[in-house]
């Protein structure tokens, strides 16, 4: 079986995209609407880290010795200035959160398979907040540009 292995990268992923959140929201304190958001984000990441952690402990959460099935990121670990870095931030998160977002649609699979619910329980109260983290970021992404590309030296 290799849920394990799903549920490791999953820890791993929103491990990685609250650490992310959260770098991006101090590194551009100066957008309160950015910062206010992805601190609430990131406090989402932490609820599902909270909420898999019993399907862990029953499956595990293997991520060593999977390399080769394994797609890579360090998340966000600092930002860059000015409206160009913070759409370019903007889109690295939203990046990650679609890692995250296929992730959760696999393990969902695999918990609707197994008739597990207890598994399906949490991903369906978990994923779609990667949703509404998505649609954030693509809607302030949206905002950001025009600024970012047309008027910003």
């Amino acid at each position: 079986m290799k849920l394990p292995v799903y549920l490791g990268l999953l820890r791993e992923g929103e491990e990685i995209l609250a650490r992310s959140f959260r770098t991006v929201a101090e590194g551009h304190a100066d957008e309160p609407d950015v910062h206010t958001i992805l601190d609430t984000l990131a406090g989402q990441c932490d609820r599902h880290l909270e909420v898999l952690h019993p399907v862990i402990e029953r499956f595990g959460a293997e991520v060593e010795g999977e390399e080769e099935h394994r797609v890579t990121a360090d998340g966000v670990r600092e930002v860059r200035s000015g409206p160009l870095g913070l759409l370019l931030d903007l889109q690295d998160l939203y990046v990650l959160v679609q890692h995250i977002d296929i992730m959760w649609t696999l393990v969902g699979q695999a918990a609707a398979g197994s008739r597990d619910t207890e598994l399906g329980g949490i991903v369906s109260s978990c994923a779609p907040d990667t949703e509404l983290q998505a649609r954030w970021i693509r809607t302030r992404t949206k905002q950001a540009a025009p600024q970012a590309l047309l008027v910003a030296r």
